[in-house]
């Protein structure tokens, strides 16, 4: 794909090719875009590699995958940071696919960093039952270790979050948040897992002729591709205790962002009343929140950053 990368003063990086936004709906139109962004901001940043989170969810190994591709393997290096809540198929899912991508990974455990921390927060939680302040605290204590690592080897943090995540705010400030680009920035929750699938089918060939790095094949585990979305702050937890199912929560996004629509016009629509009008509300109160986030790739046409803007502090609602 001819293409080039341009970076706007908002700090976006977009991809501008002979393709038009109605063709970035096909999966290698997208891919080859996110590879483009990763390696040319890489480059030309003089960044010697990358450093993910391996948390043995289906983003952090989009974007392993990704990153191998645009860099090759030698410039990649995951980081596992299991706590308490950690399970142990994403301890293996993550280890597999690090052989199979042919990464370095190191294994850090945040479990002693939470204890610490514990201890050392008495005082200020007054003695107040656990809740949201714990699980952040686990996510930036993640930020920190690849913060950490970043600063003493040169490597950029690659963020991992998606565009779904980023859209209704779940994501810790200065935790998962921490980073200095974002590859799937642009990218819904229901495109990843497209995405996902389409590299694990993608022939040698394919790669070959894009001029990517990586191998063919099963990159990404397939249990990421099936198993339930979590965040794995507390024990039992699932993305759809709090959210509804990715495919319900992407279509309304898109109508609220892509389409513009109102609340009203999306229930119209055929759209569940209380569901829609809860996402538009958080949706417009996480925008401090993407303000602070990393730069990413732009592949739809509302990009959050540089196409949709909407005021941090307001008193009105979006109907």
């Amino acid at each position: 794909m001819m293409a080039e990368l341009r970076r706007h003063a908002d700090g976006t990086i977009t991809a501008h090719s002979q393709y038009s936004a109605a063709d970035l709906q096909d999966e290698e139109t997208i891919y080859r875009a996110l590879v483009l962004g990763l390696r040319d901001y890489v480059q030309k940043n003089g960044f010697p590699g990358v450093v993910i989170g391996l948390s043995g969810g289906i983003d952090s190994g989009l974007s392993a995958a990704i990153a191998v591709d645009a860099l090759g393997a030698d410039r990649v290096i995951g980081v596992r940071m299991p706590s308490p809540y950690t399970s142990d198929h994403s301890m293996e899912d993550a280890e597999l696919q690090v052989h199979t991508l042919g990464i370095r990974m190191h294994t850090v455990p945040i479990t002693p960093l939470m204890q610490c921390a514990g201890q050392s927060f008495a005082e200020l939680f007054d003695g107040k039952p656990a809740d949201i302040t714990e699980e952040n605290i686990q996510a930036r204590l993640r930020g920190l270790t690849l913060m950490a690592f970043s600063n003493k080897h040169g490597h950029m943090v690659l963020t991992t979050g998606n565009k779904s995540e980023m859209s209704v705010g779940y994501a810790t400030l200065y935790g998962d948040m921490c980073g200095g680009f974002s590859v799937l920035k642009d990218v819904y929750k229901t495109t990843v897992y497209k995405l996902s699938a389409w590299r694990n089918a993608a022939s040698a060939k394919q790669l070959s002729d894009a001029g990517w790095l990586g191998m063919h094949g099963e990159v990404i585990p397939q249990r990421l591709l099936t198993k339930a979305p979590s965040a794995e702050l507390r024990e039992n937890q699932k993305d759809e205790d709090s959210l509804p199912p990715y495919p319900v929560l992407d279509e309304i996004l898109r109508g609220l962002i892509e389409r513009r629509k109102s609340v009203q016009e999306l229930v119209e629509e055929g759209m569940d009343a209380a569901i829609t009008a809860r996402i538009a509300r958080l949706l417009i109160g996480a925008e401090y929140k993407r303000r602070q986030s990393a730069p990413g790739v732009k592949i739809t046409p509302m990009a959050f950053g540089r196409d949709r803007r909407f005021p941090i502090t307001n008193a009105w609602k979006l109907a």
